[in-house]
Formats: structure tokens, sequence, C-alpha cells
């Protein structure tokens, strides 16, 4: 099992959209691509708490997660639910992201 850790900084006051889209339209898209989430946080206290939302996804293995992102990317359903959020303008500054694997003693495996 790996996890993949991602940080979304939200352009200024566009918070509430990124979550919004998440919980209401990429949540339901991601399970039609057997994308499991394995958890959602704001910053509630740290140098982006009006800004950041942090999650952790959970793969098999990298080649699992290559085929369903890249699936998820192209899914006309998630292609037109971006277009629609973003058309005041973006609703993210930057993401970052990367792949972890749990250690030998780790709680989660």
């Amino acid at each position: 099992m790996i996890y993949e850790l991602r940080i979304y900084h939200s352009m200024p006051g566009r918070l509430s959209a990124l979550l919004s889209r998440f919980q209401n339209h990429t949540l339901q898209i991601w399970e039609k691509h057997g994308i499991r989430q394995a958890g959602f946080w704001t910053t509630l206290i740290g140098e982006s708490e009006s800004n950041q939302l942090t999650y952790l996804l959970a793969w098999d293995s990298v080649a699992e997660r290559e085929e369903r992102w890249n699936a998820f990317l192209a899914d006309p359903e998630w292609i037109a639910t971006k277009a629609e959020s973003e058309k005041n303008g973006p609703l993210v500054q930057n993401i970052r992201n990367e792949l972890l694997a749990p250690t030998a003693f780790s709680s989660v495996k």
C-alpha cells in the first residue's frame, strides 16, 4: 500500500468553492474510478490556515495510481465539472503531491 499526499493552496477566498467541488462532485467521480481517499483536512493552525486543503489517497501500487488517476483526469464528467467550477477563475494556486510508503513501524500500512 502506498499513500499520496496532496496539498492544495486555494486562490484567496476560494477554499469554500474548492471544498464544495470535492464534496459534491469529485468524490463521486473518484468512486466511479476506484480512487480511495484516506482523509481530508483543512489547516486549523499554520502558515496556510485560510487557504490550504490536505488529503491522502490510498493506492495498492504506483501502477494502479497511474491507471486510475489518468482515467479520472480524462473523464468527461470531471472535465466538465472542473470547467464549470472555474468559470469565474481558478480555485487552486498550486498543488504539491508526494507518494509515500509506510515504514515497518507505521500504524498505517
